[in-house]
Order: structure tokens, then sequence, then C-alpha cells
């Protein structure tokens, strides 16, 4: 089974998909079609198909889940290690400025781990450690937030142009003589 966002099931998702396998089987004990099971427990034919096909070559314990496609490569502690080397920041690892991207988070994960993430990967281990994506405000250092207001304030209006007021069927087109 395919997901859009390449993740797997949760093991309570898992639980729930286990139990309707199982419920199938009950049904196919009991002779019904697979169109039927398929309507019933409103899933697709195909997947029904495949639940009777395990279940006559293996019965019930065909069935049953068999856990997640793959463990965390990094497990609770060294999440918890890995936070502690992201509070140090870039510089402490070597880059010349504080901000960190996936790519330099890969790089402290590959380093301190000898473990290979994807992109998509460090942001799963991120995001399930609590992080979020911020991007910082790009703003020059010699900004002054009070001449700004006092420009968008003052000068502004008279920069901008007047709004054309809209009149009736002035976003229209019609030809003369047709209304």
């Amino acid at each position: 089974m395919r997901y859009a966002q390449g993740g797997g099931l949760t093991s309570k998702e898992r639980a729930a998909r286990e139990r309707l396998r199982l419920d199938a089987a009950d049904r196919f004990g009991r002779g019904e079609s697979n169109a039927v099971v398929a309507a019933e427990l409103r899933v697709a034919r195909r997947s029904v198909e495949r639940w009777r096909r395990a279940w006559r070559e293996a019965g019930v314990e065909g069935l049953r889940s068999a856990g997640p496609a793959s463990l965390p490569k990094l497990d609770p502690s060294q999440v918890a290690a890995l936070e502690e080397e992201l509070d140090k920041g870039p510089q402490a690892h070597g880059w010349e400025d504080q901000r960190w991207t996936l790519m330099r988070v890969k790089a402290v994960i590959r380093r301190r781990f000898g473990v290979t993430y994807s992109i998509h990967g460090v942001w799963d281990v991120l995001r399930r450690a609590g992080w979020s994506c911020q991007q910082p405000a790009r703003r020059a250092m010699e900004r002054d937030e009070d001449a700004v207001r006092g420009w968008v304030r003052e000068t502004w209006p008279s920069v901008e142009a007047p709004r054309r007021r809209s009149t009736r069927g002035s976003s229209s087109r019609t030809r003369p003589g047709c209304r």
C-alpha cells in the first residue's frame, strides 16, 4: 500500500487495519464473495482479493500485522542527543551563520551518529521532536522601523495611484446594445 505523503500507518491505524482484515477472514469463512466483503468493509476489491489469498495460504495468521515497515534509525536517546547538538548552534558545528537547514542537520546526524537520512527523513525526525519550519525575516541590519512607518503613513498615500471605483458592468464584457 502506498501513501501520498510517503509515510506509513501509525500503530493505532495499523491495529485498525488489522481488525478489518480479521473481520474479512470471518466473512471468508462464511463464504461471502470478495465484492460483498469489499462493499461492507468499504475497502478496495483488490485489497480483499489479496487478503483472501493470504487467508487461503496461511489462515488468520497470514492476515495479522507484521509491524511497521521499518524502525526509526535514531532511538529516543539519540534524538535527545541530536537536540543537544542543535541547541549548540550551527557555528559550533563549523558553519558561519546561525541558520539550521535540513542539509546541515543531515550532516550533523551523519557525523555524530553514523546514520544517513534523506532530507525528508531529517524533516520527519525534527517534526517528531517538536521542531517547526521557521524562515528568518530578511531585513537589513540598518533598517529603521520608525522611518519605515513614517514613510508608509505620510509618503506612500501620495505615491500610490488612486483606485478606480467599479461601476455597473465594469467587470463584464458586453457588446453595445446587448443588456
